[in-house]
């Protein structure tokens, strides 16, 4: 690929991956509160070392958490100041990483998830600028793969980081490599590993490139008339055959972009089925939900929902549309036959559509006793749903063909744009305070 753009630090700075990792130390930037409860006895626990969740598919395995709010609201063990972006956390084993831009430097930081003690901290200097008034600033999440951790700055700034030390493995930048994709706010969809590789939407030159995850090296490329999105690519199992869906999508007039199956073995693709709102100002940002063999892609904008078949050849064909099932950003999750999520541009309202008929079963604004809900993010986790609202609203809800029902409700703080998935790893829930301070805080969502 060329040394200009691609640089192994095992080669040019003579770091062998594998030195000794540092020991976690407070920081300024710290403040610990108290320490969570002990883990239930029999609690099931997992990792969430990506923003969809360990299966990609917003679903944990989690067990045993805290199902009833205190009045005095959530235990808080630690919270660390940070600075712009929305970039959500991602955990595995004892290291939580954390991705954000401060005093024009995108920063990635090593954190202890119990104590918000820090490792290492590694950071570089970016161009920001700003769209429609919004800054940019880092949307898309790390991703952790064993012992590597990947993330995409605004600016096409692709870092593989050793996750015991934040040593330097590779990097290039997308945009000097493939040139600029086109976006309204900077790049904002994650990065996926699958197996030995690191797939990226890439945008400009190709459209999406799989990478060795070791090395950096190009190992092939889909090149399609389509931009990068603000959704992330997914794994799938299209009628036995392993499958990456990529909603593409950038900022181009007219505007054009649509869901693409892609074989992980030679980046071919399939089928290129067009979604995408037409009006300019928009964007595709939810990623896609495989159902069986058949995928739902959602925008908020003019189109609303669609669920595609993929037939055995490969080939995509619209079963259904819903133009009120319209995700700005939040993706929907799937599960047990239907498809729950937070639909409209302001994300007023959750939603239930049956999967197979496309039949729009409720749709339930919500009374929160005078919180907004808002573009709230869905997951679904020890028997229920946990929903975090726009506001910092944190709801453990029954959503069922039948209709919602609000099971428990706490107010973490009062702060817009709370976006993002909540991650929660053993039994302690990490949620990005995006205003008003911004701040990244532990609580303890462990059952007694």
């Amino acid at each position: 690929m060329g040394g200009r753009l691609l640089k192994c630090v095992l080669c040019a700075a003579g770091i062998p991956i594998g030195v000794a990792a540092p020991e976690a130390v407070i920081f300024d930037r710290l403040t610990y509160h108290e320490p969570p409860k002990a883990l239930p006895a029999g609690a099931v626990t997992e990792d969430w070392p990506r923003f969809l969740g360990p299966r990609h598919d917003l679903h944990s395995k989690e067990t045993k958490l805290l199902k009833s709010f205190p009045e005095e609201g959530l235990r808080k063990v630690w919270e660390v100041g940070r600075g712009t972006g929305h970039a959500p956390p991602v955990v595995a084993g004892t290291r939580l990483v954390m991705f954000h831009a401060v005093d024009g430097r995108e920063t990635v930081e090593c954190l202890h998830p119990e104590t918000g003690k820090r490792y290492w901290k590694f950071d570089y200097a970016v161009r920001l600028g700003s769209s429609f008034g919004i800054e940019d600033a880092p949307r898309s999440g790390p991703v952790i793969d064993g012992d590597l951790v990947f993330v995409v700055g605004v600016r096409g700034d692709l870092h593989c980081l050793e996750l015991a030390s934040g040593k330097v493995v590779w990097k290039m930048n997308l945009e000097k490599e493939y040139g600029p994709a086109p976006l309204f706010f900077g790049r904002g969809g994650c990065p996926l590993v699958h197996g030995e590789q690191l797939i990226v939407n890439v945008g400009g030159r190709i459209c999406v490139g799989g990478f060795d995850k070791r090395t950096g090296r190009l190992l092939w490329s889909t090149k399609h008339e389509w931009n990068a999105s603000y959704a992330s690519p997914v794994p799938a199992l299209l009628h036995g055959k392993k499958r990456i869906l990529v909603f593409t999508g950038g900022m181009v007039d007219p505007p054009a972009g649509g869901l693409l199956s892609i074989d992980p073995d030679n980046g071919k693709a399939d089928d290129a089925f067009p979604w995408r709102a037409r009006m300019f100002a928009s964007v595709n940002a939810a990623s896609p939900v495989p159902v069986g063999n058949a995928v739902f892609v959602t925008e908020s904008y003019t189109e609303g929902g669609a669920l595609v078949d993929f037939a055995a050849d490969g080939t995509a064909k619209l079963r259904w549309k819903a133009e009120r099932f319209g995700s700005q950003f939040t993706t929907p999750v799937a599960h047990e036959g239907y498809l729950y999520g937070v639909s409209g541009t302001g994300g007023t309202e959750i939603v239930c559509y049956e999967v197979k008929s496309g039949r729009e079963m409720w749709r339930d604004a919500m009374d929160l006793q005078g919180a907004r809900l808002g573009r709230a993010s869905l997951l679904h986790i020890d028997g229920a749903f946990l929903c975090l609202g726009a506001q910092g609203t944190l709801l453990w809800l029954d959503l069922s063909p039948a209709g919602a029902r609000i099971l428990a409700q706490t107010q973490l703080f009062r702060a817009p744009e709370t976006w993002g998935v909540p991650t929660v790893s053993r039994g302690l829930l990490y949620v990005n305070r995006n205003a008003f301070g911004s701040r990244l805080i532990c609580y303890d969502l462990r059952g007694k």
